[in-house]
């Protein structure tokens, strides 16, 4: 395994893993089975991209990983070392990761994966060893739903899915922008897909003409894309995990003198790589410094964190270290002090009821999947000044 080690406390180590090597035969139901004394220290592995054009999401995650683990861990009485590893965008990566966090029988949890692939890629593992993998991230809605699930039984995630936040970017065009053509354009890989299939479902049956094109996930030119735009097309919807790519198409229909404006999802929520001003952006988490009770987590994370800005993806990878220490109290208590064995995290997850939770209101699990309760997307407008502008729901404006 390439890696570093990263002081983070006296308290809270992280490893950041870029590579790690396939377990050995049968390591897995070692891991599973081995029973651990509750007052060890224990590990919950991050699996999320650290570098690559999604290491921006990644590494806003692990700041408030490291933070969560550092303010939290006391207060559940548990002594956690956080274990970070490099997913990239790459299902070999992920599932490499998978097999090396099995195969440590102190690894509990995992917190992630952070990206869909990632998650389809590591589920059916990950669940074989009996850890519980919660993402504050993953928006695939087949991940949970449908007939045939990407996920196992074993994968939860704090943010709700792309056929709440499809329906909720295409209803904001049509209700709000009164937009009459959109071209919906996605980048050839699973996330996009699905989302821009779900936003061109809810605006034909609006009634609005749509126009449906498709580029390679490598494709860093939109100008031939561009040039099909419709000269009256009100909103362009780009799905993409690359921000810097939906700044390089909303900057190129600028160039060529398009009017319609680019919108995307929550992959490309930056402010520091897609800034072009007048575009629009969905996410999963409202501004958290809307809820008053979220001062003091603030004020201390920036104080861990003085160079960084206050971002989306952040605040639900605390959340996530929540639900995942919540259920190994459970499940150290139900076993007098000894976790049993790393399944009955598990079977503690979806019993998790968090107060004042960081994204607002309460947190529980629905009854009906490992999705949360009343999940809803956000929708922000860049400025002139790159800032994002929360503009649906209106709270905020």
């Amino acid at each position: 395994m390439n890696g570093r080690w990263l002081a983070v406390t006296a308290a809270v180590t992280v490893i950041v893993a870029g590579f790690a090597s396939t377990a050995g035969a049968g390591s897995s139901t070692v891991a599973r089975s081995q029973a651990l004394n509750c007052k060890s220290t224990m590990k919950v592995a991050f699996m999320t991209p650290l570098t690559g054009d999604a290491g921006f999401l990644g590494n806003e995650q692990l700041s408030w990983a490291k933070f969560a683990v550092k303010t939290l861990q006391k207060q559940y009485g548990l002594k956690i070392q956080l274990l970070a590893g490099d997913t990239q965008l790459s299902a070999d990566l992920a599932s490499s990761l998978a097999q090396k966090y099995i195969a440590d029988p102190k690894v509990v949890a995992v917190l992630g994966p952070s990206t869909s692939g990632a998650v389809q890629a590591t589920s059916a593992a990950l669940f074989r060893a009996g850890l519980a993998h919660v993402s504050p991230s993953a928006t695939r809605t087949a991940l949970t739903k449908g007939n045939e699930k990407q996920a196992t039984a074993g994968f939860f995630r704090v943010v709700p899915d792309d056929d709440i936040q499809g329906p909720a970017d295409a209803l904001y065009m049509a209700d709000k922008l009164k937009v009459k053509k959109v071209v919906v354009v996605d980048s050839q890989e699973p996330y996009s897909v699905g989302l821009a299939n779900s936003i061109e479902r809810t605006l034909k049956a609006k009634g609005i003409t749509t126009q449906r094109e498709s580029v390679n996930v490598n494709t860093s030119d939109f100008s031939p894309i561009v040039t099909k735009v419709p000269g009256d097309a009100d909103i362009v919807f780009f799905g993409t995990q690359q921000p810097p790519k939906a700044q390089t198409f909303a900057q190129q229909l600028l160039e060529q003198g398009k009017k319609a404006k680019l919108f995307s999802g929550d992959g490309a929520n930056d402010p520091d790589k897609f800034k072009v001003p007048g575009s629009y952006v969905s996410n999963f988490a409202a501004p958290i410094n809307l809820f008053p009770y979220n001062k003091s987590i603030i004020a201390a994370w920036q104080k861990d964190n003085p160079s960084s800005t206050l971002g989306s993806f952040g605040p639900p990878t605390y959340g996530a270290i929540q639900v995942v220490f919540n259920a190994i109290k459970r499940a150290c208590d139900a076993g007098n002090g000894t976790l049993k064995n790393r399944r009955e995290v598990i079977r503690q997850v979806k019993r998790i009821n968090v107060k004042n939770w960081i994204l607002g209101g309460t947190f529980r699990f629905s009854t009906k999947s490992n999705d949360p309760l009343n999940g809803r997307f956000y929708i922000f407008q860049i400025q002139p000044n790159g800032s994002y502008k929360l503009v649906d729901p209106a709270i905020g404006s």
